[in-house]
Order: structure tokens, then C-alpha cells, then sequence
């Protein structure tokens, strides 16, 4: 609990960002995510119970900060366009063409995603765990 920072280094915006960063990432949505948008105040709190949280609408994170929650995580992955249907381009001369790809290429990417993005998440709490023991040890 409390990895973060409410301001800059927010706990959502550094996993946002990490996983904006993986190849053929194209969206990124963190606890209910675009949902959120048909839901009222009432309804898309996280309220604290004496034995914890009724919800996780906020995927963990609460003002930046990590709040103990389970973080969750969702990806938009495009599809792979290095197929073998050519495709319409042009030459260094500006004429238009066609290119087929050539080679081995993975039909989907979301199968290798899935333990790239588990690590890249590993690495942003990691990290948000060494600046705070850092930051906070005597």
C-alpha cells in the first residue's frame, strides 16, 4: 500500500505509461475503465468497509497511489499488419505500389503480450518500491 505519488509519479499514469510503451499497444484502461464513463459517483466509488473494500472500480489505485486492491489492468492490442495480403504503398519516387510482407511474423501479438505486460508491471512497482525505500528509510 501507498506506492505512488498523488501528483507527478501517479501509480495509474507510470502503468499507462509502461504499457503504452509495449508494440501494438493502442489503448489502456485501469480498474472498470471506459465504464466508468455510464456510472454514477455512487456507484463507481471504492468504498472502505472494516473488512475492505466493497469494490475495485479504481484497479488499485486511489489518487495516484496504490491501495492495497488487487491492480488491474486492461490492453487494446492492434492487429498485426505484416500479413501476407498485399498491401498498398508507395516508392521513394512517390509512385504507388504494393508490398507483400516477407518472413515469419505472428498472426497475434496478444499471446505474447500477456508476460510482457505482467513485466513490465513488475518493473513499474519494482521501481515505485525502490524510490519509496529509498526515499523513506532511515
Amino acid at each position: 500500500i501507498g506506492l505512488g505519488n498523488p501528483v507527478f509519479d501517479k501509480l495509474d499514469a507510470l502503468i499507462a505509461f509502461a504499457m503504452m510503451s509495449i508494440n501494438a499497444v493502442k489503448g489502456v484502461e485501469i480498474g472498470a475503465g471506459f465504464d466508468v464513463v455510464t456510472q454514477k459517483g455512487s456507484e463507481c466509488r471504492d468504498e472502505i468497509m472494516s473488512d475492505g473494500f466493497k469494490s475495485n472500480n479504481s484497479g488499485g489505485t486511489l489518487g495516484g497511489i496504490s491501495s492495497g486492491q488487487d491492480i488491474v489492468v486492461k490492453m487494446a492490442l492492434k492487429p498485426t499488419s505484416s500479413i501476407l495480403i498485399p498491401g498498398a504503398t508507395v516508392t521513394k519516387d512517390n509512385k504507388e505500389t504494393s508490398i507483400v510482407t516477407k518472413g515469419r511474423h505472428d498472426p497475434c501479438v496478444g499471446i505474447r503480450a500477456t508476460p510482457i505486460a505482467e513485466a513490465m508491471l513488475a518493473l513499474v512497482l519494482c521501481d515505485l518500491y525502490l524510490r519509496d525505500k529509498a526515499q523513506n528509510s532511515n
